[in-house]
């Protein structure tokens, strides 16, 4: 059996056999090859790196506005909390229809009849005085109803959280409401 030459197409210090056919390169030549630098510096690695956070980011917004425990913030993290959360959620507040009333204001302010103007914002004041009260009614309750549960325990600042929570509309708040209304937490 004769040995077939190399095709002619093919450079002369091709691989044709054993061996390496080429010089053994340098141990600079070496550790410049195996080197990479700490952070990926590609538009490709950029890219991948902006969507990897893009996607936590969405993963911890899903999870905070279902309320998962790992990703609230502190402020809003344990059992206390999301019992002030529930029962402030639970009910209808006054504090829930300030936002949409102050843009009735403002448009009411536009009107050039002064005297509609000043019982505008007398109407406002009011309305504002009676969400002040039901925030401290909510906020005494929830103390009061967390005391009973948890004892010498209670966290300091659940009135005021409830009574904050409060003045937000129900669709705005984070973490989302997990209770409808109506169904008290025990």
């Amino acid at each position: 059996m004769a040995k077939t030459p190399p095709p002619a197409d093919t450079a002369p210090d091709a691989p044709s056999g054993p061996g390496k056919n080429r010089p053994t390169p340098s141990r600079s030549e070496q550790e410049a090859a195996r080197k990479r630098p700490l952070v990926a510096n590609t538009k490709e690695a950029r890219a991948r790196a902006k969507a990897e956070l893009a996607a936590q980011r969405e993963k911890a917004r899903v999870g905070m506005a279902n309320g998962e425990e790992r990703y609230l913030t502190p402020r809003d993290r344990g059992p206390q909390r999301r019992f002030a959360r529930d029962y402030t959620d639970a009910g209808w507040h006054a504090g829930e229809l300030v936002m949409p009333l102050l843009v009735l204001v403002i448009l009411v302010a536009l009107v050039p009849n002064n005297t509609v103007v000043f019982y505008a914002y007398v109407g406002l004041w009011a309305y504002i005085l009676f969400v002040v009260a039901d925030m401290i009614i909510l906020s005494r309750k929830v103390k009061s109803l967390a005391k009973d549960k948890w004892g010498d325990r209670r966290e300091k600042g659940l009135g005021w959280y409830a009574a904050m929570r409060s003045v937000q509309m129900r669709f705005m708040r984070l973490p989302k409401p997990q209770v409808t209304r109506g169904q008290y937490p025990s």
